[in-house]
């Protein structure tokens, strides 16, 4: 390999993992983290961790099977059962649009924070941000390069809120390997933050990004499975910076309710609390880069999900994907609050992982998928079940939340 091919694939390698990270690092993963932090203390380092080893679990078996058989996931599905491709493919997309939705608003809303944009109109310039990325024919190269840049600005800022708040680094410690509440009360914030770093089209993104840059088969192998475990780091490294720097603030007393007149918003509060007006503005810079770069990966995931299916798609993929986008921002724009969509959505994001992930385990035993002199690692299909068995105990014991909601 020339040296400006192993470049390219390094940069490709680098931005399929920070593509999959930011693509978990949006508007709902800021305030799921802080609010947690704030009902949790110091504990909810313990929660954090568990989640993260099991999103570990999940993500090597996907990057894995995908990278060995070259195939996407719906792709995967049909060779299975001819038509589950269809299906879990409508599922990741619908799943991504109403995300979509959400992360155009969460994009406003950090552009309001950080100039004074009206809501509304931040709504169209974050939505024409997102796009702008697609319109280039390099597209791709410039997500790569953009998920990079995004994401290592949100980690400094946070890191900088962290000195200034001096959060309780001994009792975090301690806390995470031995909390003082019931384990039972941490099984739902676990599974919560499993279903938001992983869940629907999360854990597909840096995988499908490296099938469509043609990184594929077991000599690619070690690669691909470093490209993800670097994705979860990174998430993992935003996730406890960002626990850190709102548990400062909790530990030193105050609550995080929002002003009077302000939305509900509790990182934006730990943010301004915790370093005053410089903090609030900080805040709108981590989440407009949190929700433009979780805009553009639920966008170009979804329209993965579809372009082996349907030709159309495949031959205009770059035009659709702009599509989704403005019908992304056109719908907030005209729902102004999604706030229970983004919870049902939520909730079928959690029932899309135990569906997509069984398949991936069941792709991993089939020789016409993974080829004869493939072997999948026992311990990661053992883990891979245990997180099966898991998300679908959740997904029962949410289910008559979401009726309620249906209802409301």
């Amino acid at each position: 390999m020339s040296d400006n091919a192993a470049k390219t694939q390094r940069t490709v390698l680098i931005g399929a993992a920070f593509l999959m990270a930011t693509s978990a690092i949006g508007p709902g993963f800021l305030t799921q983290t802080a609010n947690f932090t704030a009902s949790l203390g110091a504990n909810f380092g313990f929660v954090i961790v568990v989640s993260l080893l099991l999103a570990y679990g999940v993500q090597l078996n996907v990057w894995r099977v995908i990278g060995v058989s070259g195939l996407r996931g719906q792709d995967i599905a049909n060779k299975l059962l001819p038509g589950l491709g269809f299906f879990i493919a409508f599922l990741v997309a619908l799943g991504g649009l109403a995300f979509n939705i959400g992360n155009v608003g969460g994009a406003a809303l950090g552009l309001n924070a950080l100039a004074g944009v009206s809501i509304n109109i931040g709504y169209y310039i974050c939505g024409l941000l997102a796009i702008v990325v697609f319109i280039s024919k390099n597209a791709k190269g410039i997500v790569d390069r953009l998920v990079q840049i995004l994401g290592a600005l949100m980690i400094i800022l946070i890191l900088v809120v962290v000195f200034i708040t001096k959060p309780p680094l001994g009792e975090a410690a301690v806390r995470t390997v031995m909390p003082n509440v019931p384990l039972g009360n941490l099984f739902f914030p676990i599974l919560t933050l499993l279903g938001g770093t992983v869940g629907g089209y999360i854990t597909f993104a840096g995988a499908h990004r490296l099938m469509d840059a043609g990184i594929s088969g077991q000599n690619n192998l070690k690669k691909i499975s470093n490209s993800s475990i670097m994705g979860i780091s990174v998430t993992a490294i935003v996730r406890i910076l960002l626990f850190l720097a709102v548990l400062g603030v909790v530990a030193a007393g105050h609550t995080l309710a929002p002003r009077p007149g302000d939305p509900a918003n509790p990182a934006a509060v730990a943010f301004r609390i915790g370093a005053g007006e410089l903090g609030g503005r900080f805040f709108g810079i981590v989440l407009l880069a949190a929700a433009i770069t979780s805009v553009i990966g639920a966008a170009y995931t979804s329209v993965s999900f579809l372009k082996t299916l349907f030709a159309p798609i495949a031959k205009y993929e770059r035009y659709v994907t702009i599509g989704f986008i403005a019908f992304s921002t056109l719908i907030m724009s005209l729902l102004g609050s999604p706030a229970n969509l983004l919870v049902i959505v939520g909730f079928l994001n959690g029932l899309i992982l135990p569906i997509t992930l069984s398949v991936i385990l069941l792709g991993s035993r089939r020789k016409d998928i993974v080829g004869d002199s493939y072997k999948h690692p026992i311990w990661l299909t053992v883990l891979g079940i245990i997180i099966v068995g898991l998300t679908l105990f959740m997904g029962i014991r949410g289910f008559p939340g979401v009726i309620a909601l249906f209802r409301a």
